[in-house]
């Protein structure tokens, strides 16, 4: 895209209450585990450490909750255009994502009222739901008031 480009994405009057958001497969590579580690400056030997993970009981290393948070946020970014804002991650997590194994994201739209858009997002490997929780995202305020 050229920066004379017009940019275009979703609006919040696109979106929809049980809208089902296309699911995302995340390859969990042992690269991308300790990178978004170090990255968000954990330094906790289970998300690079394979021997000493083993040691405190873990098969492996394993994502660390601030790259769960990021994924969750991307997945609904990406649906959501570039036009909206997050504002809110909760998540829970669950089983672990370990490298080797993919991670799927699902999402619903579960509200939209004034501006903001909440989705349900869930986050499962194959051990099980890894996260899940809800995103919310704002729109400009020129949609905001608009409801459903």
């Amino acid at each position: 895209m050229t920066a004379t480009a017009a940019v275009t994405g979703r609006s919040y009057d696109d979106i929809a209450v049980g809208e089902v958001l296309p699911e995302l497969a995340i390859p969990l590579t042992r690269t991308l585990i300790v990178s978004t580690a170090i990255a968000t400056r954990d330094f906790q030997d289970v998300h690079h450490d394979p021997e000493l993970a083993r040691e405190r009981g873990s098969k492996d290393v394993f994502m660390n909750i601030l790259t769960s948070n990021g994924l969750a946020g991307r997945f609904v970014t990406d649906w959501a255009g570039p036009f909206a804002t997050v504002r809110r991650v909760k998540i829970r997590l669950g089983a672990p994502n370990y490298p080797g194994d993919t991670m799927t994201m699902t999402g619903e739209v579960v509200s939209k009222e004034n501006g903001l858009v909440e989705v349900k997002v869930v986050g499962a490997n194959s051990l099980g739901n890894h996260l899940s929780g809800t995103v919310t995202v704002a729109y400009p305020a020129a949609s905001e008031g608009k409801d459903a």
